[in-house]
Order: C-alpha cells, then sequence, then structure tokens
C-alpha cells in the first residue's frame, strides 16, 4: 500500500505539459521585452545563466543603443518586434521553445535556482500561472512599503504584475490568447483572464528590480498614479489615453 500511494504522488508530481515532457523537467523559455535597456539588460541576462534547460529570448522594440549588441554577446536569441510591450512578449512567446513561458522585465534579476523554483511551483494541484516576491533595489523605508503592498496584493488577490516575473504554461497562455495587445495594462488583464481558469501561486522568494520608476517620479506619485490608472481601466477609459497620463506624468487629460 505505501508503494501504490509513493508511485501515485509520483504521478502526480511529474504531470504532463504537452504530452511528451513532464512539468518536472520542462523546458523554459525566458522573454525579455527591451528598447533601450543596455544599462540594464547585462546583469539580468546574468541572472539568467545559472539554470537548466532555459532558453532566453530578448525581443527589441528598436532600440537605437547597444541593447542588441548586449543581447547578442552573451549568446541570446534575438528577433525584432513592434515597440509595444504586449506584442514584444507575445512575439517571444510564438518563437519559444519551452513548454514554461516566463516573462521578465530588463530590469530585474531573477534568483538563483529560478528555475527548479518554477518547476516546482507548476506542480502544485490546479495551478496556471505564478510569479516571484518582488525585491526594490534600494534602501528607503517608502519602497519598502511598496513591497508589503505587492506582497499582500499577491496574496490576498492572487493579483502579481509584470515586474513579479510572470510564468506560465505556453499550452495555457496559447489558450488565453497570450497578452492582449493594449498599450498598458497587458500583465493586468492577462492575470484577470488567467485568475478563471485556475491557480496562481506566488513563489515567496524575489526577484529584485530596479527602482528607476519610483524614483523618478517619487514613490508617492507612482503609487498613487498607479491605482489611479486601475480605477481608470475599470471605468472604461481607453488604453491607449490611460497611457498618455501614465508616460505624460499627468492624472487628468482634458
Amino acid at each position: 500500500m505505501i508503494y501504490k500511494q509513493t508511485a501515485l504522488q509520483e504521478k502526480k508530481c511529474l504531470l504532463s505539459v504537452n504530452g511528451s515532457q513532464t512539468i518536472a523537467t520542462a523546458k523554459i523559455s525566458v522573454i525579455i521585452p527591451t528598447l533601450n535597456e543596455s544599462k540594464n539588460l547585462k546583469a539580468t541576462l546574468v541572472s539568467t545563466q545559472t539554470s537548466t534547460n532555459v532558453e532566453v529570448i530578448v525581443v527589441d522594440g528598436g532600440s537605437d543603443d547597444n541593447t542588441v549588441d548586449i543581447a547578442e554577446s552573451l549568446g541570446v536569441k534575438v528577433i525584432s518586434g513592434y515597440k509595444n510591450r504586449a506584442s514584444q512578449m507575445n512575439a517571444g512567446a510564438k518563437n519559444a521553445k519551452g513548454d514554461i513561458l516566463l516573462f521578465l522585465h530588463a530590469d530585474t534579476l531573477l534568483p538563483a535556482n529560478f528555475d527548479g523554483m518554477i518547476r516546482t511551483a507548476m506542480q502544485q494541484p490546479s495551478t496556471v500561472a505564478g510569479a516571484f516576491a518582488l525585491r526594490i533595489n534600494a534602501a528607503n523605508i517608502g519602497l519598502r512599503l511598496v513591497e508589503w503592498g505587492v506582497k499582500w496584493r499577491s496574496r490576498l488577490f492572487k493579483m502579481p504584475y509584470g515586474d513579479q516575473a510572470i510564468f506560465i504554461t505556453k499550452d495555457k497562455f496559447n489558450y488565453i490568447g497570450g497578452f492582449p495587445e493594449l498599450p498598458i495594462m497587458e500583465d493586468f488583464e492577462l492575470i484577470r483572464q488567467l485568475q478563471k481558469t485556475g491557480n496562481i501561486t506566488l513563489i515567496p522568494v524575489s526577484v529584485i528590480t530596479s527602482p528607476r520608476r519610483w524614483l523618478k517620479k517619487g514613490i508617492l506619485q507612482t503609487t498613487l498614479i498607479n491605482q489611479i490608472v486601475i480605477i481608470a481601466y475599470f471605468l472604461g477609459v481607453s488604453p491607449a489615453r490611460i497611457r498618455r497620463w501614465y508616460r505624460g506624468e499627468k492624472l487628468i487629460k482634458h
């Protein structure tokens, strides 16, 4: 009886991804959309290298710095895409050979053994996707509060954002139609669709992301803008208009 139970547990652990491979050994495709990320990309790519059965795809949106040169010098696959994060990530997914897709921002570092943690997380029953905890790379009490908010948003509402390195099986990604090709909120909408199909898990180990957007606008203003963007989206304001507000640092547009 003990042997049968153990065999059953092992069978559940080695869930099939696509009929020919199991989650426990599945290939992971790390997809990184870029646009003028020469200052950040090398460190991000280096963070992917201590892994097993992982490919890295950089999808460039027309950089005019040496982003592409950096990617190519480290031996990763580079493809060109339309300058839109959602479109770039969809292009990367289309070219990916992995059974699990990991979408990574160009200014975000993965933890050691990220690949093993992802495969373990995806073996949990009913899990369709997941993400990591978030650490913002600056010593600032305000940013620690931001991290605290991210942790509880992710745990209570199962709503991680793109800077937390979202991962998903390729089959499930294709099933929901990929990222909606919106100018903003593409990660938010992807997660909303995934919530309808199963569990979204949070790995309690942090990716480390750049503080640049919080420091550029200020922590309070950035947090306020983020909340207004979400409210505006729910109220039906067009993503194109929301993006103009967000990029132009304007809260109201007449």
